[in-house]
């Protein structure tokens, strides 16, 4: 699906899960791929697994809140022209309570990776693509702020910033060959959960597909919309979610 050869792609929080994996399906397809993560041992082990396969990829280590460390990172690494802002906090990271419960201190952290990590780093790279003529960003949000969640109000806030980005730019970049999309995630099976265990087959009841999310599935969407198929594709939030909301 799509041949990404001589193009660059760099994917934040790529040192795991989601990430990972969508980095080695784009160098897979050709891309020259930045591995992103705070961690340099993360996204070197990722780079080094992506050579080992015949795969171009460099480790592109900075925090993505930190707009002066992107600009430097992005800047080693060269001109960028997919974008994937996937670095964020997940939802096995997160005490679930209800929002008047909440220390609001705590906010802070999901505001400065899920608000400012994709406004840094659309910031940082969008210049470029709109002057070569072609470019692609996909932010990684969450059904919880497409549709809402109980007891993690202030994550599904903060997740709801990318798509916004994204609706916007891709009217202000549009004509210049650059889309901007979001990818609307259901619970992802990270931690290699035992599907068949009661736990998780209560929380399957909510799927209409009986699985949890794989970094493949949203790998694969990914690669669609950095595809030529998708240049048509612009603005939109696209569920990847095994039917948990099929609205």
């Amino acid at each position: 699906m799509g041949d990404l050869s001589g193009r660059t792609a760099l994917i934040t929080g790529a040192g795991q899960n989601i990430g990972a994996e969508t980095a080695r399906v784009l160098a897979a397809r050709g891309a020259t791929v930045g591995v992103n993560d705070v961690l340099a041992d993360r996204a070197e082990r990722v780079v080094e697994e992506i050579r080992a396969a015949g795969g171009e990829a460099e480790p592109v280590v900075a925090d993505v809140t930190d707009l002066a460390a992107v600009t430097e990172a992005f800047g080693l690494f060269g001109p960028v022209d997919v974008l994937v802002n996937n670095a964020g906090i997940p939802l096995t990271g997160i005490s679930m309570q209800k929002f008047v419960d909440e220390d609001p201190a705590g906010w802070k952290a999901f505001v400065d990776l899920n608000v400012y990590g994709p406004l840094n780093c659309t910031y940082v790279a969008l210049p470029g693509m709109v002057e070569r003529g072609w470019g692609r960003v996909i932010t990684i949000s969450s059904e919880s702020a497409r549709v809402g969640d109980k007891l993690i109000a202030t994550y599904a806030a903060s997740k709801g910033a990318g798509p916004a980005l994204m609706r916007s730019l891709a009217k202000e970049v549009g004509r210049s060959g650059v889309t901007c999309n979001s990818l609307s995630l259901a619970t992802q099976n990270n931690a290699g959960m035992d599907e068949a265990s009661d736990m998780a087959l209560k929380q399957l009841r909510a799927y209409a597909v009986p699985r949890l999310g794989r970094a493949g599935d949203v790998a694969a969407a990914v690669a669609w919309l950095v595809s030529e198929d998708a240049s048509w594709v612009t603005g939109q939030t696209i569920p990847v979610n095994g039917g948990y909301a099929t609205s």
